[in-house]
């Protein structure tokens, strides 16, 4: 071989490598989040585009469909998988996240970026982010605000026969409902009715029992009526704070509800089958997460002025059971400190307005609190008045085993008819106490 030609090849190879260093400098700079397949999601893609801009890190995602979202990401973590640099997590996992170790802690990045809890809303705060609850320890920023409300067709509730006929019944008008009475009576008034030739009914409510559904659905009454996960001065005490004599009464209403109000068949029944019901124009009002309130008031047969939205309404008391999530770093991420980077930019005020007004829910209260917020957008209200009532489910590391035992009480007594609720919260607070003793957390 010649040395000129010799020369060349190693000036080639050189080159050669140079560029796929090159290369996997540039393929380093990519960040992949993970979060559910939705309509807000579409939305954080979209307004991603500007960090891409900024900071020229290119942006993956892998986005899992509801029902399978949970187990999917869950699964990710207990593996310590690298897929996910940034994880948009339910509420629930925060506890189990902190305590094996799947997501950074962020205090020291929020006090060295100038971000402060205190500028969120602090329900979101206490659900999002906090783990212990109560203590300034955090896991996430605040991402998704959420809670679970109602949307009505405000076009059925206008009709002057309608409200007539209701005035007539009921001695009042014919509204969005306020309490969980009205609710029934509005509810049982649209039960079998016909409306433009067709056979409508009162309302989709949860009731599905295999992931999280009906739990979403019925705590909203059992906490109108005095409902608590333990007694407040001694933790995982909950005798007589899960069964007391008002969860009693929200449970039996939830079923009065479901015999009396839902659409035939509408025993196992989530978002996407109330979103349905109510798309179809089956029923007069939809239980549901507000972020899909969004896609209700664009849709071309309920949207525009044809759909309303309400808060949940009040018993005793007025609570919502909070959704949404918070946006983490994951623990395993090659790539923690562009993650970092993309929460900078996520928190500033600007993205977040930004992120309201692409259909996300912000959490950031300089943008809730600012004038006009509330007329924003038909939902607006709604959105403010729910995450101010909103309570959550329990956090701990086991809130799956927790969960798969509300889900199988309730669903047994409201949609099977099986026992009586007294037999149904006594069995929950016995199926916690053993769950809680195996944690070591109850002697």
């Amino acid at each position: 071989m010649s040395k000129i030609r010799s020369s060349l090849l190693r000036l080639l190879a050189g080159a050669s490598l140079a560029l796929t260093g090159l290369g996997a400098h540039a393929q380093d700079k990519t960040l992949t989040l993970c979060w559910a397949a939705w309509d807000p999601a579409n939305a954080l893609v979209e307004l991603s585009k500007d960090f891409t801009a900024r900071t020229g890190i290119q942006m993956k995602y892998e986005f899992v469909p509801w029902p399978n979202f949970a187990q999917r990401m869950l699964n990710e973590l207990n593996s310590k998988g690298k897929l996910c640099d940034l994880l948009i997590g339910d509420s629930q996992w925060i506890g189990g996240a902190a305590e094996q170790g799947h997501y950074v802690k962020l205090n020291d990045f929020f006090d060295k970026n100038g971000i402060g809890m205190k500028d969120f809303m602090p329900a979101t705060v206490r659900g999002y982010s906090e783990w212990p609850k109560g203590t300034p320890n955090y896991w996430a920023l605040p991402a998704m605000g959420d809670a679970v409300a109602f949307s009505y067709r405000k076009d059925w509730f206008s009709r002057p026969e309608l409200r007539a006929e209701f005035r007539k019944k009921y001695g009042h008008e014919l509204e969005a409902p306020k309490t969980w009475e009205e609710f029934k009576q509005v509810g049982q008034f649209f039960q079998g009715r016909m409306i433009d030739g067709k056979k409508v009914y009162g309302a989709a409510l949860y009731t599905e029992r295999g992931s999280e559904g009906i739990t979403m659905g019925v705590t909203n009454t059992l906490y109108a009526y005095g409902f608590e996960y333990e007694d407040p001065k001694k933790p995982y005490e909950m005798k007589g704070w899960v069964n007391n004599a008002g969860a009693l009464k929200g449970l039996k209403l939830y079923k009065e509800l479901y015999d009396t109000v839902t659409p035939p068949g509408h025993s196992n029944a989530y978002m996407t089958e109330n979103l349905d019901a109510y798309k179809s124009g089956q029923v007069a009002m939809q239980m549901q997460f507000i972020a899909f309130f969004p896609g209700i008031s664009k849709d071309p047969n309920v949207g525009g002025d044809k759909s309303g939205f309400f808060p949940i309404p009040r018993g005793d008391k007025q609570f919502a059971q909070l959704g949404g999530q918070g946006i983490s770093v994951v623990q395993y991420s090659d790539k923690k400190d562009m993650a970092l980077q993309y929460m900078k930019w996520f928190a500033q005020p600007a993205v977040q307005k930004k992120w309201w007004d692409s259909g996300g829910f912000t959490c950031l209260q300089s943008v809730l609190n600012a004038p006009g917020f509330d007329k924003s957008t038909p939902y607006a209200r709604t959105f403010l008045d729910s995450m101010k009532i909103v309570k959550d489910f329990w956090a701990e590391p086991s809130y799956a085993q927790l969960l798969l035992a509300m889900q199988n009480r309730v669903h047994d007594y409201v949609v099977a008819g099986k026992g009586t609720p007294q037999a149904a919260l006594d069995g929950l607070v016995k199926d916690w106490t053993e769950i809680f003793r195996e944690d070591g957390k109850l002697k």
